[in-house]
């Protein structure tokens, strides 16, 4: 019988017996299954002896990448312009959306965490807000002229400063005057809250800068129009005039110019006008251009006779109307009860809006009101946002 303990010294290429072969398979099996278990606790060591693995991504060399929105969720190119900061439009109409998702860093494991993102209260991108959409600008020999843009959308869209779109009480409040006085207008707009809409006069110097300064301040802004008032010319509204004795052409012509004065403004506004306003010939070719160029047209409601409305509504032009002018007298007190009145509508009707001057004591006055008015729970809004627009039903 051979000797098993020389079989390691049998000669090259012998076979071994069945026994011995099943032998050295079965050690071979166990030393891999060690080594494997040896380099497992190895690593599981080298990762124990790291401070705080993997608890932060930023540690790590791939981080948790933040999903972006699905494709078929994007709002449509007309949703997008009005949704950005310059539009600022309220979209009332649609509700909180989900814009993302990502993984919030911390101690722990990972945490998914769902952004909910409601248009209605998205502010101003105040760095933008002052440079005009060029497809809602037309050149003129005067100026940039305002108009709808090719697929549709309106200054009075775009130029919109948003707001809550609840149906709480809502008090709009225009200041007006603004780029006439240069002190005054720089006090009304660092002054006023950004909720307040500033209403500039076409005769008014710097408007372009001041427009800049306002809307980067969040300012809603309306471009006043000169119409004719009874008595004119002894009482006289400024340069370029809208008569009811002009030709059509001569009074568009008239408004072009008051509304090249500068850009980025969502309406225009009457000043004075109550002869005008009452003169359904005259109005007319002037408030179907304001519906051509997208335009609202906010009545200061100092003239019972006015037609607008009813033109408004052919012209599918959106219109607000005032319901009382807050500064008729330069005197706190006053004005501070006309305020009151404005409250007390806003929760009778829903709204209200009145209308002032950049007057100091105006401006000084409509500041300290609003802040307390806020905590009664009384929303300042946009005038766009209380305007009835007859394109939307």
């Amino acid at each position: 019988m051979a000797d098993t303990g020389k079989d390691i010294e049998r000669p090259l290429g012998q076979t071994l017996r069945p026994r011995r072969e099943a032998s050295l398979r079965l050690s071979s099996g166990r030393l891999v299954a060690t080594l494997a278990v040896l380099v497992v606790i190895g690593v599981s060591g080298a990762i124990a002896l790291r401070q705080k693995p993997f608890r932060k991504p930023g540690e790590i060399a791939v981080s948790t990448p933040t999903a972006a929105p699905a494709p078929a969720s994007a709002p449509a190119p007309a949703a997008v312009a009005a949704a950005t900061p310059q539009g600022g439009t309220p979209m009332k109409s649609g509700g909180p959306q989900i814009i993302h998702v990502q993984t919030e860093e911390g101690d722990g494991p990972p945490k998914a965490r769902i952004v909910i993102h409601d248009p209605s209260t998205i502010g101003q991108n105040l760095k933008v807000a002052h440079i005009p959409d060029k497809a809602l600008v037309q050149a003129s020999d005067t100026g940039p002229l305002p108009m709808r843009s090719a697929d549709g959308r309106r200054p009075f869209d775009v130029y919109a400063r948003p707001w809550s779109g609840a149906r709480g009480a809502r008090v709009a409040i225009v200041i007006g005057g603004l780029a006439v006085s240069q002190t005054g207008t720089q006090a009304a707009i660092a002054k006023l809250p950004a909720e307040v809409t500033l209403a500039f006069a076409p005769q008014g110097n710097s408007i372009g800068r001041w427009m800049q300064a306002a809307r980067q301040s969040g300012h809603e802004i309306v471009m006043q129009v000169p119409l004719e008032p009874f008595d004119y010319p002894n009482v006289n509204p400024g340069r370029n005039t809208l008569t009811v004795s002009a030709s059509p052409d001569d009074n568009l012509k008239s408004l072009h110019w008051a509304l090249s004065r500068t850009t980025n403004y969502t309406g225009v506004m009457n000043y004075m006008g109550a002869r005008f306003s009452a003169d359904p010939n005259a109005m007319e070719p002037f408030m179907a251009e304001l519906g051509k160029r997208g335009l609202a047209y906010i009545d200061d409601g100092s003239s019972a006779r006015s037609v607008a409305s009813d033109l408004a509504l052919k012209d599918g032009v959106p219109f607000v109307a005032g319901d009382m002018v807050i500064d008729a007298v330069q005197d706190r007190g006053e004005i501070l009860k006309k305020l009151d009145s404005l409250e007390a509508t806003a929760r009778a009707k829903g709204s209200a809006v009145g209308i002032g001057s950049a007057f100091d004591i105006t401006v000084d006055t409509v500041t300290s009101w609003i802040a307390e008015a806020k905590k009664r729970g009384i929303e300042i809004v946009p005038i766009s946002a209380v305007a009835i627009d007859p394109q939307k039903g």
